[in-house]
């Protein structure tokens, strides 16, 4: 009895202080797909700060899987580091169904947990131009809260690489500041006109019916919660713009068509020259026909026709 409860203890701090897997990245991939939670140590050789993050998540190991039901593995010197951390090795992602979020904090295994813990689903809205200003109420400034806004797009690196970023600013703020994200392209466009959006990314702060534009150097975690909860004193407040109308949005439209037009039709000609030679032989020739079809149309009519009424 006594030795198999030996073996028993042996086992349990066993497992309790288990090595946490290393995967290829390759496998990681494979593991971001298959897991519903899934804890990633992004780590990397002689970094004293990557092996104090891989001892408190070896620790809380049988925690996650027992209470987040959430794998944990690490990988060293991985090329996706970079799409999830800008400051690279040690980072500590958390998927949930795939969706990264970034631990910023220091190597404490209460804070980890807690953190994780409290951000088993995602923090970040997705909006839409349908959506945006009855969700944020932006230009009434009324009963939504405050709103922190990323305009990003789906081709740009940049903001694939603020995503995990992004979700932990949301996760820092939860219940405090709505956090959000919008595509810039087609399911935003038009908000991204709203407020002149001209690069990506771009992140602008909703309150009180104001706007504010962050305008600090750094996109990490500390300096975006710093700017939301009081540096944006410090940034130039604008209007909200109201929406517009749809006599407003028609004529954006056909401005835009006619500038795609004028930069790309002229291109063309350019490049094709047989196409304006046949555009200018075919205007001729309607032209020719029209000319002949009003020729005819005002040619006096025969002296028989006259004659002919006469008689009767």
């Amino acid at each position: 009895m006594g030795l198999k409860f030996l073996f028993v203890l042996f086992m349990c701090t066993w497992l309790v202080n288990a090595d946490l897997q290393n995967v290829s990245d390759e496998e990681l991939l494979s593991l971001i797909k298959e897991k519903e939670k899934l804890i990633v140590l992004f780590s990397k050789a002689n970094c004293p700060l990557c092996d104090k993050f891989d001892q408190q998540l070896e620790s809380l190991n049988v925690d996650f899987k027992k209470h987040l039901d959430a794998l944990t593995v690490k990988t060293e010197n991985s090329h996706l580091v970079r799409l999830y951390s800008p400051s690279k090795e040690p980072a500590v992602v958390f998927f949930r169904h795939g969706v990264p979020l970034l631990y910023s904090g220091e190597p404490d295994e209460n804070e980890i947990y807690g953190f994780f813990e409290k951000n088993q689903s995602p923090a970040v809205k997705e909006l839409t131009d349908k959506i945006f200003e009855h969700m944020t109420q932006a230009a009434t400034g009324a009963t939504t809260g405050d709103w922190f806004v990323m305009f990003y797009g789906a081709s740009c690196v940049e903001c694939q690489r603020l995503h995990a970023v992004w979700e932990s600013v949301g996760a820092t703020l939860r219940n405090r500041i709505n956090v959000a994200r919008i595509d810039a392209n087609l399911p935003g466009v038009n908000t991204a006109k709203r407020f002149k959006i001209s690069k990506l990314p771009s992140f602008l702060l909703f309150r009180l019916g104001k706007v504010y534009r962050y305008d600090l150097p750094k996109n990490d975690v500390k300096s975006f919660v710093s700017f939301a909860q009081d540096w944006y004193k410090n940034s130039k407040a604008e209007i909200v713009p109201l929406l517009a109308s749809p006599f407003d949005e028609v004529v954006d439209w056909s401005v835009d068509m006619l500038k795609f037009s004028i930069a790309y039709g002229l291109d063309i000609l350019i490049k094709y020259p047989w196409i304006w030679q046949i555009g200018l032989a075919g205007f001729g020739l309607v032209a020719i026909t029209a000319l002949i079809a009003l020729v005819k149309a005002r040619k006096p009519k025969p002296k028989g026709v006259k004659k002919d009424k006469k008689s009767k």
